[in-house]
């Protein structure tokens, strides 16, 4: 059995965290040095690609390839080292297959001897992560990775070694590695999480190298080949109806990697199972929402993400460079007009030869309701989006906990608008690979802020996080979506969910409204439900340089204190409070050039704080930024609040165009049972939202609304009554 060329080419650049570009080749032919694959009049960027490739593996011939004892946990010299070889076992395969060059093949099988004289040795790796630990690597994850890189190279050079050299390297490392990812960590390969799906890909792969049949059926389909565990599990279980994964968009670009890659190997070896096809072409469909979970080319940062990765990752070049040689579909040409490559495969040079040749159409960045759960019932990620690819977004999160990545952040918000965020998530708090921050591990403060309610835009309830700060607890619980849809030319989503805190009932509205001048307001309602009084906060984590706020503040200015002691909490300076608010309030940012205003009111009296990230901090582990919290005493409480931009800050010509928010007022009233929040402009326009207190979708609705009867079937209305 064999790989497919495809799936040969590009795991090693995709799978270790976006190293440099890696050679594609599928058949030697031709003389030593030469590239008979490449087409280089055609596909400029598929050849800089391979000559990129090429300096880099004479480079590393010249001064040797050590294969070090582990030491180090990640980001340190063994890590990094151990990570690198496995990508020069993959490119002197790649390069030996293309050109016939035996220096190639001698290389890849050189480290390979070296691994298995040491990889017998190794206990479990010194630095080793409790739950999962490796033996080359601090977690088996890692050495999952290392697998798939190496087998690939190895089947490159398999055919042209002796029948000793193979027993020596099979024996030594191919075998009792893909022993150790199966049957040595039953708990990691039988997990439906992207560690499982590293391990499956891995084991699987090796399993059609070595035509090792038991190991690819283990691989599809758990260790006991019930069907319980195992590839095809982790498709029904990890990805939503929609492609959406349930860690979120980050964890959705590393987990497409091992996907996609035993996918097209399983299509080679196994094409009677259409695997592509698989659940609708689930797989499929998650390259696209992988895409949609973007703006100004970087996902969107929830749950534990680096907030720096985006649409450049070498995992998504990989997989566009497949779907689009499955789909032909134009409009990814797009997608990856906006990264710095392709990636060196044949389906890379197929989109090098496209894009030169001008065939790109728009890639349709559009709102978008991604279901959550393995049968979209789980709730989803609503994604509100106007204008083009740098126009305004709102990301609203009423999806799943996302298993033991997720935050607490049910009912969350991010506002981005001319390719900035405006309302941002923190992310993770992590230096990925940088062994002096924790080895390179997600941090303390991870558990301690970033996954913390008050971490995010979304309310808190008695200072404590949702679900108490359980995952597990959190799983077994998901919003339900109420609304998502068009209304009189407004778009909107909402959501409720009433297991976060005991006794309170949450629910949330936002909507996009088009202003005259082409802009957009974001219209946010929040309220929350109880029958016995809470402390709600509503936080909202904004960037860019405070201007003005539009009430008093008494500020902190000889000593900060931390603004709470747990849940969060303990990390914020309060560096600001204001007097018990009780009419239409707002504050102003400067991002760039453009300047935002947010106006806000609520159904009870509210105490405004600004605070700044950074207490209880005494390693800086955490990045300095700012928010504002509105706090309130009640029962029950709505929070209304109006988003836009507006004038503009030009530093080249010195000229400021401040003209403040066109906001007049914002109110509520209520009538049967449904409360009405009415916006109105300074031009005169109103701008109405009807909010059901019973939120069922097949019950009508007739109200009045400042003399006008108002009928409609489901929890929500909205509409624009115009001044002219």
């Amino acid at each position: 059995m064999k790989l497919v060329c495809s799936l040969r080419t590009t795991v090693a650049s995709a799978a270790l965290l976006a190293m440099a570009p890696t050679l594609s080749g599928c058949a030697r032919s031709g003389s030593p040095g030469t590239f008979s694959a490449v087409e280089t009049s055609s596909a400029p960027l598929f050849e800089q690609s391979v000559d990129k490739i090429t300096l880099d593996l004479e480079a590393r011939m010249k001064t040797g390839v050590p294969v070090p004892v582990p030491v180090d946990a990640g980001g340190g010299y063994t890590h990094e080292q151990h990570k690198q070889n496995a990508k020069t076992i993959y490119e002197a395969g790649m390069l030996y297959e293309l050109t016939s060059d035996e220096r190639y093949r001698e290389l890849a099988t050189s480290i390979l001897r070296d691994y298995s004289a040491l990889y017998p040795e190794l206990g479990l790796h010194p630095q080793r992560k409790e739950q999962t630990p490796g033996k080359l690597f601090w977690q088996s994850l890692n050495e999952a990775v290392w697998l798939v890189y190496a087998i690939q190279g190895y089947e490159a050079i398999r055919a042209d070694l002796d029948t000793g050299t193979r027993a020596e390297i099979e024996s030594g490392v191919i075998r009792p590695m893909a022993d150790f990812l199966s049957e040595g960590q039953p708990q990691t390969f039988d997990r439906i999480h992207n560690h499982g799906t590293w391990a499956a890909a891995a084991v699987g792969m090796t399993g059609y190298v070595l035509e090792e049949d038991t190991w690819v059926n283990q691989a599809l389909l758990g260790l006991d080949q019930s069907g319980d565990a195992g590839f095809l599990r982790q498709l029904d279980e990890l990805f939503s109806p929609d492609g959406y994964y349930a860690e979120g968009p980050y964890y959705q670009r590393y987990a497409l990697m091992p996907f996609v890659l035993f996918a097209q190997a399983i299509q080679e070896n196994d094409p009677e199972r259409d695997i592509f096809g698989y659940r609708d072409g689930v797989l499929l469909k998650a390259v696209y929402a992988t895409v949609q979970q973007s703006y100004a080319g970087r996902f969107f940062p929830i749950n534990d993400a680096i907030r720096e990765k985006g649409l450049n990752t070498v995992e998504l070049k990989y997989a566009l460079a497949i779907v689009y040689d499955l789909t032909g579909d134009s409009s990814l040409l797009d997608v990856v007009s906006m990264q710095d490559g392709v990636v060196p495969t044949h389906e890379g040079e197929a989109l090098a030869r496209d894009l030169s040749l001008g065939l790109t159409t728009p890639f349709p960045f559009k709102s978008s309701l991604l279901r959550d759960g393995s049968n979209g019932d789980q709730g989803a990620l609503a994604i509100l989006r106007a204008g083009d690819a740098r126009g305004v977004a709102v990301v609203f999160k009423p999806t799943s906990q996302g298993l033991g990545h997720g935050h607490f952040d049910r009912l969350g918000f991010l506002y981005y608008d001319d390719g900035h965020e405006v309302v941002a998530d923190y992310g993770a708090a992590r230096f990925l690979n940088v062994e002096p921050k924790n080895g390179g591990r997600y941090l303390p403060e991870n558990e301690t802020w970033a996954k913390q309610t008050i971490a995010h835009n979304t309310l808190v309830v008695d200072q404590e996080s949702q679900f108490g700060g359980d995952w597990e607890t959190g799983q077994n619980y998901a919003p339900h979506v109420i609304a998502y849809e068009t209304v009189n030319g407004i778009q909107l989503t909402a959501a409720e969910l009433d297991t976060a805190y005991e006794g309170v009932s949450l629910q949330r509205l936002l909507a996009l409204v088009p202003q005259p001048d082409g802009g957009q307001y974001i219209v946010d309602i929040v309220r929350a439900r109880s029958d016995t009084q809470h402390t709600y906060d509503l936080p909202v984590h904004f960037k860019g340089q405070l201007i003005e706020t539009g009430f008093k503040l008494d500020h902190a200015t000889s000593q900060l204190t931390p603004f709470g002691t747990a849940n969060g909490y303990q990390h914020l300076w309060q560096k600001a409070v204001s007097q018990p608010l009780t009419t239409l309030s707002d504050l102003s940012w400067l991002i760039e050039d453009q300047f935002y205003t947010l106006s806000f009111a609520a159904s009870t009296p509210t105490t405004a704080f600004l605070t700044e990230l950074g207490a209880n901090d005494p390693n800086n582990n955490l990045r300095r930024e700012q928010a504002l919290v509105l706090r309130s005493e009640a029962d029950s409480i709505d929070f209304f609040s109006v988003y836009e931009r507006h004038g503009r800050y030009d530093n080249d010509e010195e000229v400021a165009v401040f003209p403040g928010s066109s906001v007049g007022n914002i109110y509520q009233t209520s009538d049967n049972g449904v409360s009405v929040y009415m916006v109105t402009t300074k031009t005169g326009d109103n701008i109405v939202f009807a909010f059901a207190e019973d939120t069922s979708a097949e019950l009508k609705h007739v109200i009045d609304i400042d003399g006008i009867s108002v009928e409609w079937t489901g929890p929500v209305y909205a509409y624009i009554q115009s001044s002219t």
